[in-house]
């Protein structure tokens, strides 16, 4: 198994385990593809992608509804994805992914963030290249043999492909998204849930007491509601 492997295996229930982030998550998800590339779903890929999400985290078909309905309105704020790149304290390095209708509340945040827990905010660019950006599917397992799947979808961006309790996960690069959305439906297979990832090309271990210290600051920054992902480069 690789990287994509082991990196799923140990954020497992890690993150999204509450309910009303992943729900706030998604309605942020909704409105930016709703302003993108409008609110029928069968036109917007990205829509396509992120209904399909709600349904992974049983979010209510009302609460999608009333969320695409709500982007539709002009008057709406549009959020912003930014990106910020640090330190937590013994060299751990950390991205956070925000989607924000205030990026001058958002960036004061997540700076008193690292300076409150002795780390400190980097530079666009300063960490980013210590982690691969890629994207996911999970579909169902039945009826695919994953070793066969890997083969034919290495055409379309496929770098790794493995079985879990919930299915089969397909990674690849980022920029592969599209393309593989599209030949799963094209084969009618169904997207159980897609995302995007950013995985850690080495990661260092921690004493537990030194780990501590980083998973402060990762607490702190996770109950913001102006993120949506953060990654780091410390061994779990």
């Amino acid at each position: 198994m690789g990287r994509a492997f082991e990196f799923r295996k140990a954020r497992k229930m890690k993150r999204w385990s509450a309910m009303s982030k992943a729900f706030t998550r998604i309605g942020k998800d909704i409105v930016m593809a709703v302003k993108e590339g409008g609110p029928d779903p069968d036109s917007n890929s990205r829509l396509r992608a992120v209904i399909q999400n709600a349904k992974s985290v049983n979010m209510p078909k009302d609460n999608v509804e009333r969320a695409i309905k709500r982007a539709t309105d002009k008057n709406l704020g549009d959020y912003k994805e930014v990106l910020f790149e640090g330190y937590a304290p013994h060299g751990i390095a950390i991205l956070v992914e925000t989607a924000t209708d205030n990026n001058t509340r958002t960036v004061a945040n997540i700076r008193s963030y690292f300076n409150k827990c002795n780390g400190s905010l980097g530079t666009s660019g300063s960490v980013e290249f210590m982690f691969d950006h890629t994207c996911n599917f999970r579909i169902p397992a039945e009826g695919i043999d994953p070793e066969e799947l890997e083969l034919e979808m290495i055409d379309f961006g496929a770098e790794e492909v493995f079985v879990d309790e919930d299915g089969i996960l397909i990674y690849a690069p980022f920029e592969s998204f599209g393309s593989i959305q599209k030949e799963l439906e094209n084969r009618e297979i169904e997207i159980l849930s897609s995302g995007f990832e950013r995985i850690p090309q080495v990661t260092k271990k921690l004493s537990e007491e030194e780990a501590a210290d980083v998973e402060k600051l990762l607490e702190k920054i996770e109950e913001d509601d102006d993120v949506q992902n953060v990654y780091h480069t410390m061994q779990e």
